[in-house]
């Protein structure tokens, strides 16, 4: 009987988990196409220039490369454990459970990674707005994650 009425509450934490990969991907995808688009030019007439790097963004910092690739793969998986979870809520059943907490431990541990660059970005400054905003989803995720990994009994307000 519990365990029905958990149901609704499961579905509207994956549509906000959806609803935030979406909106990271999003911003990443931007990011990542203007860092294409805008990178550096290497013909046969160029050189490489003397600090060039294989993650470099005309916008942000030096950890901008990393937090944005890094967002965008947390993305993906944060993205495929949704998937998982609707089937798990689907059945929900204990034998697919399992598949559903391990994509989403992979997910979460990913984003961990991802919000480590991005505390590193805001460490080292001069980010855009979008980009500002991407860092508080990746900490608004990790954040709400922890909370909900906490018993009941140890949550402080």
């Amino acid at each position: 009987m519990v365990e029905q009425k958990m149901k609704p509450v499961a579905s509207f934490l994956l549509v906000l988990n959806f609803c935030m990969y979406a909106i990271v991907l999003g911003i990443g995808a931007w990011s990542m196409n203007k860092a294409i688009n805008h990178g550096f030019l290497i013909g046969a007439d160029y050189s490489l220039p003397a600090h060039f790097s294989p993650i470099h963004f005309p916008m942000g910092n030096a950890a901008t490369g990393f937090f944005v690739t890094f967002a965008l793969i947390a993305g993906v998986s944060g993205a495929a454990s949704v998937i998982s979870g609707v089937s798990h809520l689907q059945s929900w059943t204990t034998t697919s459970l399992p598949a559903a907490v391990s994509a989403a431990t992979i997910a979460w541990s990913l984003t961990l990674l991802a919000m480590g660059f991005g505390c590193k970005e805001i460490e080292l400054g001069m980010r855009n707005a979008r980009l500002q905003y991407m860092d508080s989803l990746e900490t608004k995720k990790v954040n709400r994650s922890n909370s909900a990994l906490q018993p009941a009994g140890t949550r402080t307000k």
